[in-house]
């Protein structure tokens, strides 16, 4: 029955005892590692960091007293024979002459430094990602049943390295695009296109009319810290417009 009662306890026991350890753990984060994260918000990339609990207070060390010399009483103090005192002549009193009181003295008492509490580090940084438009070609009123070129003048990738609390931070971001041309076509892509005749984002209308063309532009990319990568979490998107007017070309009789 004791056996099976000890049993009982180590089962109850050996969970908590798990436990304990990961607790520890994870409230000493960010004492003497730092903690970096890189997000989106609000269409800005934010870097946060922290590191470290900060300086410590500074106190002063405790002045130790020596011990007091133990003191020893005769057994016998009847036999111990006793000095005679004998009369010492009184030191003639001086008088010190006075002086008159001056102006009063501007030096300042001596102020203590107070201890400085701990501070942890903390930092931010919010980096501003490019914007571009829409470009097409021709110009000027292109025809139906032409292909159209169109591109977009963001760059292929946005790099930048950052410091934050004193600990490096790379972070590589690259566009995608989705293009809506208007006529109910849709094109999702990860090229920013081009103009005639390397470009490789085209379209072209069987009707003519005023096309309403949308450009939806989206960033995704990831962050790299002491030789670790990670993805940003969120996405940065910006929309552009333009207004593409496609007509007919007139045609000629020749009698």
């Amino acid at each position: 029955m004791r056996k099976l009662l000890i049993c009982l306890l180590l089962t109850l026991l050996l969970p908590i005892t798990w436990l304990l350890p990961i607790s520890t753990a994870s409230a000493a984060d960010c004492v003497d590692a730092a903690c970096i994260n890189v997000y989106t918000q609000d269409g800005q990339i934010i870097i946060e960091g922290k590191k470290g609990s900060g300086p410590k207070a500074k106190t002063k060390p405790r002045a130790v007293k020596p011990p007091k010399p133990a003191v020893v009483k005769p057994i016998f103090p009847e036999l111990i024979p006793r000095p005679t005192a004998t009369p010492t002549p009184s030191p003639k009193r001086t008088y010190k002459p006075r002086i008159k009181p001056t102006a009063k003295s501007t030096i300042k008492p001596s102020i203590r430094p107070k201890a400085t509490k701990s501070v942890s580090l903390n930092d931010r940084l919010i980096k501003l990602l490019p914007t571009g438009g829409i470009a097409y070609q021709p110009e000027a009123e292109p025809l139906v049943n032409v292909p159209i070129y169109f591109w977009s003048d963001l760059p292929t990738q946005f790099a930048t390295r950052v410091t934050v609390v004193g600990e490096v931070v790379d972070v590589l971001l690259r566009p995608g695009f989705v293009w809506s041309f208007g006529d109910g076509t849709f094109l999702s892509t990860t090229d920013a296109g081009g103009p005639y005749p390397n470009g490789k984002i085209k379209h072209t209308y069987k009707n003519p009319g005023i096309y309403p063309i949308i450009l939806v532009q989206s960033w995704n990319g990831n962050w790299t810290h002491n030789g670790t990568t990670r993805a940003i979490t969120g996405t940065i998107k910006t929309t552009v417009f333009a207004v593409v007017t496609v007509v007919i070309a007139p045609t000629r009789f020749f009698v």
